[in-house]
């Protein structure tokens, strides 16, 4: 895919960190699955790039009281709060 922010470079899987805000609490994923560009390095992590445990990870956040947690991306791990 033509990268839609520089327009030149083409994109490529990769990783980025993924960060949601909701309601004063804040999850940052680091590690997460994206499309990289290779010509400037944007980020596109999009719905297939986003997984459904990541959510289930921030509505547990939500529901447990945290501010902030910063966790590394493991692909079909549990990753409990």
């Amino acid at each position: 895919m033509t990268c839609v922010i520089c327009k030149h470079g083409k994109t490529r899987v990769g990783t980025t960190t993924v960060t949601f805000d909701r309601d004063g609490l804040t999850l940052v994923v680091k590690d997460g699955l994206a499309r990289v560009c290779t010509n400037c390095g944007e980020d596109f992590s999009g719905r297939a790039y986003c997984p459904r445990e990541i959510l289930v990870i921030a509505e547990r956040m939500a529901k447990s009281g945290v501010h902030v947690d910063v966790r590394r991306y493991a692909s079909g791990t549990a990753m409990p709060c």
